[in-house]
């Protein structure tokens, strides 16, 4: 009998091998659980396949770096003139908003307070450099006679045997080191570098001035347009935070000139008072010594008291409880009234900070080390550590 198509159609077909299912399922998993490559990991590897690529890829970073360090260096004087005329802006803006409080326009607040600048830059030039200035020669011309009556004052005859000895030897060598070639040609140096300095210093402070008073009209601007680099669900607590930063800011650079101030014009009563010899040279030494805060009246006490030993050690004990005397107001009673306002640092910080100041930028840095160290404690104690805390 032939087949027919039906008879065909009927042929049973051969069942899938469960063997085969298993494998192809085991596959899939297999496939699933193996974990994506990491993209870095695999540019890792691609450069390294690549060592002449990856090679000069660093090489070219490398330069790009030592071009852009070479670019900052060049330019460190405008960015140090950048830098202070901010503080300086931070620093006299709270004057202006209180004048503003008292009904009167911030422009004419700004030149309110440039008018009263200027006035007291005039009068310290005409009142205090020229008697400064004479002090700092006599100085210099009453260290060899000092140093040859030292060894018949009372205080070195009372002293020990083997102590003024010792102290004469001292003495001896200084002299001698004084009269030699040298040391005149390095203070002649010394003179034509200071000389310079001032000039430079003069020519710095019109362009300081200027940034100060673009940057002080512009001040609430240049905030606004920080603020707008932010997302807004984080503007008001960006605003918040500097707000704060700026009023601490400038009511720590106020608080240490203010506090500064007060001490070169208590050192200058008690030179008067007492008859000690430099008042002015001495108050203007004072005033930048205690830009340091919290440590730098100390410095000056001993280095004052150590001063004044030279003319007599009656005069030098008188200032040296004084002087002491008014650190324990400065201490308790001045300071907390001036800077209230500013964000309590910890005695180390503070002093790593005015030594890292110091360092970098001098005078300079000391003065604007507390504020910059405030505002990065006011930013670690509401941004970081909120951040930490919610994490468990």
């Amino acid at each position: 009998m032939s087949d027919s198509p039906s008879s065909a159609a009927a042929t049973p077909q051969p069942l899938p091998n469960p063997a085969d299912g298993a494998a192809a399922l085991a596959a899939d998993l297999e496939a699933a659980a193996v974990p994506h490559e990491n993209p870095f990991r695999a540019r890792v590897l691609a450069a390294i396949d690549r060592p002449l690529a990856g090679g000069f890829a660093a090489t070219i970073g490398v330069l790009g770096a030592l071009v852009l360090g070479s670019a900052v260096l060049s330019i460190s004087t405008i960015l140090v003139y950048i830098v202070l005329a901010l503080f300086l802006a931070l620093g006299l803006d709270p004057i202006v908003r209180m004048l503003e409080r008292h009904n009167v326009k911030r422009g004419a607040g700004i030149g309110i307070v440039f008018g009263a600048f200027a006035l007291l830059m005039t009068a310290f030039l005409v009142f205090v450099v020229p008697p400064v200035l004479a002090q700092i020669g006599q100085f210099f011309q009453a260290i060899p006679q000092a140093l040859d009556e030292m060894p018949e004052s009372e205080w070195f005859l009372a002293l020990p045997a083997e102590w003024q000895v010792g102290l004469g030897t001292a003495i001896d060598q200084f002299a001698a080191s004084l009269s030699e070639p040298s040391f005149l040609a390095a203070v002649g140096g010394g003179v034509l570098v200071v000389v310079a300095g001032i000039i430079g210093a003069i020519s710095g402070g019109f362009i300081v001035v200027a940034l100060t008073l673009y940057f002080l009209a512009a001040l609430q601007a240049m905030k606004n347009a920080l603020y707008s680099l932010a997302p807004a669900r984080s503007r008001a607590k960006l605003s918040d935070m500097t707000e704060r930063i700026t009023a601490s800011v400038g009511s720590a650079l106020i608080g240490s000139v203010t506090l500064a101030s007060l001490n070169a014009a208590a050192v200058f009563v008690l030179h008067i008072v007492i008859g000690l010899p430099f008042p002015a040279l001495m108050a203007v030494v004072a005033f930048v010594i205690t830009l340091i805060p919290l440590f730098g009246s100390v410095i000056f006490w001993i280095l004052a008291s150590v001063i004044a030993l030279f003319s007599s050690p009656t005069q030098a004990l008188i200032f040296f409880i004084a002087y002491l005397v008014y650190i324990q107001i400065e201490s308790y009673v001045l300071s907390p009234r001036v800077m209230n306002k500013a964000i309590s640092i910890p005695a180390a910080l503070v002093l790593i900070a005015a030594m890292v100041g110091g360092a970098l930028m001098g005078v300079l840095g000391v003065l604007v080390a507390l504020p910059i160290t405030a505002s990065i404690l006011l930013i670690i104690n509401e941004v970081v550590v909120p951040k930490q805390d919610l994490k468990i």
